[in-house]
């Protein structure tokens, strides 16, 4: 697909897109003998694992380092794990926290809806 087609699929503007391949997100789209990039299966399923490392708050540097490691090769498996093992430790702790947060305002809304005077 091109471009304009992989950013309605993926909600991803082209300008982002584009902006991801040149900081190294992106790496080798084939392109079509007229120079456009041809985006496939692979670059999809790329991108859509690097929108759920940006939504679950991974930082852009550790995506790009994630990436770093997964153009190296097989041999960064175990590093690759270790870094989305401490994302993962990180979002729990985030996700508690908002729960904690969550309980403290259902209270206070159970406080105002017992106010009322019915």
């Amino acid at each position: 697909m091109n471009m304009t087609e992989f950013s309605q699929r993926t909600g991803v503007s082209a300008h982002t897109l584009r902006y991801y391949e040149k900081i190294g997100l992106l790496r080798q789209v084939p392109r079509a003998p007229s120079g456009h990039r041809v985006f496939g299966e692979k670059e999809l399923v790329w991108i859509t694992f690097i929108l759920r490392l940006k939504e679950t708050g991974m930082p852009l540097e550790g995506i790009l380092q994630y990436a770093d490691l997964r153009a190296e090769g097989e041999s960064t498996c175990s590093q690759r794990q270790a870094l989305l093992e401490a994302h993962r430790d990180q979002l729990i702790e985030h996700i508690k926290t908002q729960q904690a947060h969550l309980q403290a305002l259902e209270e206070k809304i159970y406080l105002y809806q017992s106010q009322k005077v019915s």
